[in-house]
Parts: C-alpha cells; structure tokens; sequence
C-alpha cells in the first residue's frame, strides 16, 4: 500500500467519523422542532405523553373542524383564539410592524457609521468606537428601569414605536461592528481616487461603498431581524396588551389556564416560522456575507 493511498483512507476514515457527528448532533437540534410540528398538528385528544413521538393522524379526523392532510385546528386556535387561548393573529401583524422598520433603520445607521468609523478617520475616532461598542456589554436587564423612565418622558413608552426606537439604538453597536470590518477590507486607494476626482463623503458612500456592501448587508439583515423578531425582555417590558409582539403572545399562549398541547406547539412553530423562511430564503447569501469578510478583523 503506498504512502498516497494510505494518507486517503486515513483522510476518508476522518472525513466519515465528522460526517456522523455532525449527523448526530443535527439530529439532535432537530428532535425539538420534529416534536413540536407533529403535536401541533394533533388533535387535543391525540396527545398522550406515552406516544408522544407519533405521527399525526391523517385524512382520518372525524372531530377536526379544519381537515386536510393533517388537521389545522391547532394552528387556527392560535391564530384566532377560543375561549381559553388568546389568539395571536394581533401579534403578528405587531411584529412585523416593529421587525421591519426597526432592522431597515438599523442596519442604514450601522452601514454608516461603519463607513465613518473605517475610512473617514477623525480625531477621536479610536476613542469613540469602543464607546459605540459599549452598549453590547451591558446586560438589558440593568437599563430597564432608567429605559423605561426614559421613554415615559419621551411619550414613547407602551407603543410600538417606542419599542422599535429601543431595537434601532440597541441594534447598532453590533451593525456597526460587522460593517466597519467589512469596510476595512476595501482598499484605501480607490476611497483616494475617488477623492481626487471631486467625490465627497456621501458620494463616494453612494456610488462606491454601497454596491459594494451587499454582502454585509445580508449578514446584517438577518441578525438584526432574528434578534428583533426573537426579542422577549423589551417587549414584555416596554408594550402591553393589543402592542404586544409575537413572543410575549406566545408566554400568554403558554400560560393559558387551559393546558392545551397542540395548540401552544402551534403557537410557537408560527413565532419561530418567519425567522424559519428568512434564513431558507437568504442562508447562501448569509454564508456568503460572512465569507466576504463581514465578521473579519
């Protein structure tokens, strides 16, 4: 056996032993997911803890009210409510309106700063970087009480829009972070040419920097909305009742006096869904993104 041919069986036998690990532990990060689809799609009087792993019925449901291949009353009651379940239809529609413009803004603010804070050095700019840096460090659970006084005297507390100018200010450190390291990596000399030739600092951002900053803009993107989609201790803090987002309905969902099973695994598969399709939909141009260069340095 030659020294090549060993030296592949050996990398092959390697290759193999982190295939089956990665298998393994995918297959256990699934477990949880692979659960909480099969019993949403249960009727109540099909949970049993014992058989709790089985799939759902199908095509045979003779008391669900929303039959197709599986039954979806599960999914309705969460959405619309019942008697003992809070829908959460409101919800939704809440986070989208508190997701999306808190991550379009964050993202632009953190885009440019990271532009400022790479190539336009200014006095101090050493100095007031780490500051910007500042606000990842600190637990949210120590400004609630000075956050929240805050807003109150900003008119802003208890509304959607407070909670999205909270998200905006506290999404920006880690924006500006990953763009500033991104833009790092762009060469000097073509920010200098583009001087020469008559650019100043907001054209040469839009006709230079801009197209070349997809990349970081997808990774940035994605964080901020799975952060801000996912967010639990602002919302639950800062909004109430018909201002709540998705994950503080889910806690009501959850604490409901009725224990219904089926329907708080609904529940939570619908919280988790947009954020689920988000990174189906855009998971290569993320990996990408990062590949580029957007978490270097």
């Amino acid at each position: 056996m030659t020294t090549s041919t060993r030296r592949r069986r050996h990398f092959s036998m390697t290759r193999i032993i982190i295939y089956a690990v990665l298998i393994m532990m995918s297959f256990f990060y699934l477990l949880p997911v692979y659960l909480i689809l099969i019993t949403s799609f249960k009727q109540y009087t099909d949970i049993n803890l014992y058989r709790m792993w089985d799939f759902p019925p199908l095509f045979n449901l003779p008391n669900c009210t929303n039959p197709a291949l599986f039954c979806f009353d599960s999914f309705y009651e969460a959405w619309f409510g019942s008697e003992a379940v809070i829908g959460m239809g409101q919800a939704f529609f809440n986070s989208v309106i508190m997701t999306i413009p808190a991550t379009i803004i964050s993202t632009v603010l953190g885009s440019l700063n990271g532009y400022i804070l790479s190539k336009w050095k200014f006095k101090g700019a050493d100095v007031v970087f780490p500051f910007v840096l500042f606000g990842m460090f600190i637990p949210y659970q120590a400004i609630l009480i000075p956050l929240t006084l805050t807003l109150r005297s900003m008119d802003l507390y208890a509304s959607l829009w407070g909670l999205v100018f909270v998200h905006v200010v506290y999404s920006i450190p880690i924006a500006a972070l990953i763009f500033r390291n991104y833009y790092a990596t762009i060469p000097n000399e073509v920010l200098e040419a583009a001087r020469i030739d008559g650019g100043n600092i907001f054209s040469i951002y839009r006709w230079i920097i801009l197209p070349l900053s997809p990349p970081a803009f997808v990774v940035v993107l994605i964080w901020q909305f799975t952060n801000i989609w996912n967010d639990f201790i602002f919302a639950v803090t800062i909004v109430q009742n018909e201002y709540q987002p998705m994950t503080v309905a889910l806690n009501n969902v959850a604490g409901s006096f009725t224990v219904e099973w089926n329907v708080q695994m609904a529940a939570a598969f619908l919280t988790a869904l947009p954020t689920l399709l988000v990174y189906i939909i855009l998971g290569r141009y993320f990996l990408r993104g990062l590949m580029a260069g957007s978490l270097k340095g």
